[in-house]
């Protein structure tokens, strides 16, 4: 039995995180740079990406009835991690707006700076999108190597090990794939 089934059957029941506080520790203390790291890539700011990783546990104790168990605790944490961010990413952006359209002082010089953030924010998440469209049309080795490598943060050690090859060909893929979403952004 893998660990995510054992931590899921272990852990993950309605009645012992609610009733035990060891059990809610346990996810917490083996998901936590899990977590983290989702947050970091989705909301690019450690501030708010600890305040999201927050939210997360705590959407944790209040959702975790709807685990079903179907795939691995790991692929729903995942899933709601990513749903926290965006949420928390769309409030700030919200937020941000509501700055720009309405400045409390419009002869302030500070009444600009806002819009420089939003403009620059809206790029980004333009950038964003299409490296990941750009990571989609990788072909499947160079993509997992890619992501393994250079988003999760493996060695290529550990890459070959996952993926079955030699440590020079998950060099060789995660350097294709440099190069491939080079060319693809015009970089």
């Amino acid at each position: 039995m893998s660990e995510h089934k054992l931590i899921s059957a272990r852990c993950v029941s309605v009645s012992s995180l609610e009733s035990d506080p060891q059990a809610f520790e346990f996810l917490y203390r083996t998901y936590y740079c899990f977590v983290r790291r989702i947050c970091l890539r989705i909301l690019r700011d450690l501030g708010e990406a600890e305040d999201a990783v927050q939210d997360v546990f705590i959407c944790l104790l209040q959702k975790a009835h709807t685990f079903r168990g179907d795939s691995a605790f790991s692929s729903w944490l995942y899933r709601l991690t990513t749903n926290v961010a965006l949420m928390r990413m769309r409030r700030n952006k919200a937020r941000l707006s509501v700055l720009v359209e309405s400045p409390a002082d419009p002869a302030a010089p500070s009444a600009a700076e806002p819009a420089i953030e939003s403009s620059a924010y809206e790029r980004k998440l333009v950038n964003r999108m299409e490296l990941r469209t750009a990571i989609q049309l990788l072909p499947r080795g160079c993509k997992a190597a890619f992501l393994l490598h250079d988003v999760e943060g493996y060695r290529h050690q550990e890459i070959a090990g996952i993926c079955g090859y030699s440590v020079g060909n998950s060099k060789s893929q995660v350097h294709r794939a440099r190069i491939r979403l080079r060319q693809a952004l015009g970089k």
